[in-house]
């Protein structure tokens, strides 16, 4: 496990949906008011609905409702119940990484907050699903582990609440027909002007405009190649009216004219 944040940390690829040996709803504290256990292979990935102790190889955390745990292989965990104790859980192993993957470093233990119903209703759907159709098990299991890599916030930000950079992403790859300045991508994130360029340039390693060009260029060129919209149709819809500048940009940017691109070269 790695240390950083508010605790231990693991390093989990989300390359591709984990295969599943196990998930369902755990009853515990119903015989006695402990366990102590491992799983040598496996990953554990807990959301929990009641109130209890956790330790992970010597290390303790407090359980609350809509606390969610991701425990690496062959780690011992100690659970000390409080009674009759509920969680959902799915054990899996996941992808091998891929040569472009990133491994994720998630905290073992957090807090889900607003996430809470959406996880446990990814987690119910992945339950009721794995007897039929295991794939559609695993990709909701998939969907409900990147959510939760998600909450993890870099230092001095809410742990419940997204990234500002992730915010400020998802607004722009929504938002890549119209206009988008740094200042009001600020804004939607929560954050200064300066703040977000900072943060963007340790995430990207470029500025915010670079980015916002860069976003713009990739969904041109899977456009141009892609799709039958016209030429102008495509410069609309990444917010490039003037067809001149369209083609300066896909000149500049993509190394070959709208047409040419359209024409596969």
């Amino acid at each position: 496990m790695i240390p950083g944040g508010s605790g231990p940390r693991a390093a989990l690829c989300l390359d591709a949906p984990p295969r599943l040996a196990s998930l369902g709803v755990g009853v515990h504290g119903t015989t006695g008011p402990t366990d102590t256990f491992r799983l040598p292979d496996l990953w554990q990935f807990h959301l929990y609905g009641y109130t209890a102790d956790l330790t992970v190889d010597g290390t303790p955390y407090p359980i609350r409702p809509g606390s969610v745990s991701l425990v690496p292989p062959g780690a011992e965990v100690h659970f000390r119940y409080r009674g009759r104790s509920e969680h959902l859980y799915a054990h899996f192993e996941p992808a091998a990484p891929t040569a472009t993957g990133t491994a994720l470093t998630v905290p073992v233990m957090q807090d889900a907050g607003a996430e809470t119903p959406m996880l446990a209703e990814l987690l119910r759907r992945a339950v009721a699903a794995a007897p039929r159709n295991p794939a559609r098990a695993a990709a909701e299991v998939w969907t409900a582990l990147w959510r939760v890599a998600e909450l993890a916030a870099p230092y001095g930000e809410s742990p419940s609440a997204p990234a500002p950079v992730a915010v400020a992403m998802a607004h722009i790859e929504t938002h890549l027909a119209g206009p988008l300045s740094v200042p009001d991508l600020a804004r939607v994130a929560g954050v200064s002007h300066n703040h977000l360029t900072r943060l963007f340039r340790a995430r990207t390693g470029g500025t915010v405009v670079a980015y916002i060009r860069a976003r713009r260029m990739e969904r041109a060129r899977h456009l141009l190649r892609e799709s039958t919209l016209s030429i102008s149709a495509v410069a609309a819809s990444v917010g490039i009216a003037d067809l001149q500048a369209f083609n300066k940009a896909c000149r500049r940017e993509l190394g070959a004219s709208p047409r040419a691109l359209r024409g596969g070269t």
